[in-house]
């Protein structure tokens, strides 16, 4: 057990380790750095994150982060609004947004079906998605989910909940490779994904 010289030291080391992909030797580093630093940049840091938390926003459209009611990108009255990129989470609005390869909106769940993990789909923002498609102005419906069981299910789930109204749904092509998460792919083979993607209805005859 790392022994600390300071219970502040080890309090500090504590919550950043709780972060993703922060272990404790991290942590340790990242909190000496802060102390290495002037007390200003500690207060700039602690204010901005708590303003994060605080104040974020989220799209009443699409359900990205902004900083207002609407996002930038569901704003933009030059985006095919006809054409809805759904995703898991906003890192995977980021990823796309990086190819340049996209030009519709997005609808982002805030996360998968997985029972394991005790995520239903009322967990999910599935029942906005419906409505925004039950209007009839979107044409074009595409996937954008990992490609593990939970992605598939999450698909399937939706292809079966929009299958009866008149919209093409479509998955990007697989050149994103099985188990892959959408925001680690490089942004060429994952705009050619976007561009080269298939009727979804295909993809489960092939299974």
């Amino acid at each position: 057990m790392q022994q600390y010289p300071s219970a502040l030291l080890e309090n500090a080391v504590n919550e950043l380790s709780a972060l993703p992909g922060i272990g404790r030797k991290t942590a340790l580093r990242l909190a000496l750095h802060i102390l290495r630093r002037e007390e200003a940049y500690a207060e700039r840091l602690s204010s901005a994150l708590a303003t994060l938390r605080k104040d974020i926003t989220y799209c009443r459209e699409c359900h990205n982060i902004c900083d207002t009611d609407l996002c930038n990108i569901c704003g933009n009255p030059s985006r095919d609004h006809t054409t809805v990129c759904v995703v898991e989470n906003i890192k995977e609005v980021m990823a796309i947004e990086n190819t340049a390869q996209f030009h519709g909106v997005y609808h982002v769940l805030g996360g998968v079906i997985s029972p394991v993990d005790g995520i239903g789909p009322a967990d999910l923002e599935i029942e906005s998605l419906i409505r925004k498609v039950a209007e009839g102005i979107v044409k074009e419906v595409i996937f954008a989910l990992r490609t593990t069981m939970e992605g598939d299910t999450t698909n399937f789930f939706l292809f079966r909940k929009l299958e009866p109204y008149n919209v093409k749904i479509s998955v990007i092509a697989q050149g994103i490779s099985v188990g892959d998460e959408i925001e680690y792919a490089d942004e060429i083979t994952l705009g050619r994904s976007i561009l080269n993607r298939v009727n979804f209805n295909d993809t489960i005859q092939r299974k």
